[in-house]
């Protein structure tokens, strides 16, 4: 008979932490990245053995640990990131969700992609070479998508004999600019990819630094809110009705609480159709519980039968987001077709998805001169930031994406093809910045005309 807590049991018990890392090409991040798994012992002893031969068959004396993350062939031979690769490890303090995003900015859109749902972005400098264009283009994507926490990894500090003077210039910099454009929380950290330095253990070279490690930081910094900060936010996903001699009047609405809290009793609207009633019931694993929080996956029964379908979003009366067909925001458009005045889009807000017409695209954002604004661009391209305003064929129950970055958020897809075209953010693109004015909307033909 065994006493105590299982390892999985412990394991389960500890919080999630999903976080992205970013750099310029060749400023050693999947090395950081394979060193992190590495010396935190999260590597399978086959991963690394074939990491040795595949190491040794390039002439290399050592294991090359950013080939750990480079899997695809293309990335191996030209020793580059070029896709967004996931990986999951765990300590006794914390699991990890890893995202390791591509360095070039051709793959800018990668980088989005990667850090969309990532609650910290560790972004790489060469120490001999500071903060470059890519380093505050990588700064801006973060701010952009509202990552609460940023990391400065000054990496190769070996190159530049562990110097404190490089690495105070370089840190000084970075928090300047990073902090002009919004970023909440800037951590720097001075450290040796290649050998370790402050990766997951101090270093002896560098007895000026009395920060955390890598792995430290990570282990220790916040995640996740308190639930009861934001408005309660529940997109359906599927109604549930049995129809059975059990359940003969059920009627259930399935999802996953988006944010907040959403208790039995709370009056609450369902949107866009602005229908009121009360949460008289919620199932949660098949059992019936008072009250529930972001992020479970739980049913709602309500006081009143209730027209509510796939798409709708159920909020409490008193915090119901304004619903809206008028949509401006700030996007990335991760697709070679280009995004222009006219064309026709599907709008994919949580679990709903409308028709709409692109109307205008005010500016676009350029990242390597201090955020200027490029007027009337006409198109984006891909890898292009900047801001659009749609109209859709329905109103929306949108939030702002620096009030909620789950009902704050949408994607743009082509109609004809399923494809995604765009990914989009409501409201202003930077925390530091003051909101537009909203455009004015304007009618189409051909059958979209809203």
């Amino acid at each position: 008979m065994t006493t105590g807590t299982t390892a999985a049991e412990q394991l389960s018990a500890t919080s999630l932490l999903r976080f992205a890392t970013a750099g310029s090409v060749d400023d050693g991040k999947s090395t950081l990245v394979g060193r992190l798994l590495h010396d935190s012992k999260s590597v399978l002893a086959d991963q690394l053995e074939a990491v040795e031969l595949a190491s040794a068959r390039r002439g290399q004396g050592a294991p090359d640990l950013a080939l750990l993350t480079d899997g695809l062939r293309a990335e191996r031979e030209q020793g580059i990131t070029i896709d967004v690769a996931y990986r999951y490890f765990a300590t006794p303090r914390r699991r990890f969700i890893l995202a390791d995003t591509p360095g070039h900015v051709q793959y800018t859109r990668n980088m989005v992609t990667g850090a969309s749902t990532a609650e910290l972005t560790v972004v790489l400098v060469d120490a001999r070479n500071g903060v470059v264009e890519q380093t505050r283009r990588h700064a801006a994507v973060a701010a952009l998508l509202r990552v609460p926490h940023v990391v400065l990894a000054v990496n190769k500090m070996d190159l530049v004999d562990w110097s404190e003077p490089v690495f105070a210039a370089i840190a000084e910099e970075f928090t300047a600019y990073a902090a002009s454009i919004g970023v909440p929380e800037i951590t720097t950290i001075p450290i040796s990819a290649l050998a370790g330095d402050n990766v997951v253990t101090p270093s002896a070279n560098m007895d000026w630094y009395g920060g955390p490690t890598i792995l430290e930081h990570l282990e220790t910094v916040p995640v996740g809110s308190d639930p009861g900060a934001q408005p309660a936010r529940f997109p359906v996903q599927y109604v549930i009705r049995p129809q059975t001699a059990e359940h003969p009047d059920y009627r259930g609405y399935a999802g996953r609480i988006a944010s907040g809290v959403l208790r039995v009793g709370d009056p609450v609207t369902v949107l866009p159709s602005g229908l009121t009633s009360t949460i008289s019931g919620i199932d949660l694993l098949g059992a019936p519980v008072d009250v529930a929080w972001a992020p479970q996956s739980v049913t709602l029964l309500l006081g009143d039968d209730l027209d509510i379908s796939r798409g709708d979003l159920i909020a409490p009366s008193g915090t119901a987001p304004a619903t809206t067909r008028e949509v401006e925001a700030t996007v990335c458009h991760l697709h070679e077709r280009p995004l222009a005045v006219g064309v026709r889009v599907l709008l994919k807000h949580g679990t709903r998805t409308v028709k709409a017409i692109v109307q205008r695209l005010p500016y676009r954002i350029d990242l390597t001169r201090g955020l200027e604004h490029q007027d009337d661009p006409g198109e984006f391209g891909v890898n292009d930031i900047g801001t659009v305003v749609l109209r859709t064929s329905e109103p929306l129950p949108l939030d702002a994406y620096a009030d909620s970055r789950l009902t704050g958020s949408f994607l743009l897809i082509d109609p004809a093809d399923g494809t995604t075209l765009t990914a989009g953010m409501a409201g202003e693109a930077f925390a530091a910045r003051t909101a537009t004015a909203a455009a004015d909307a304007a009618g189409d033909d051909e059958g979209w005309d809203f």
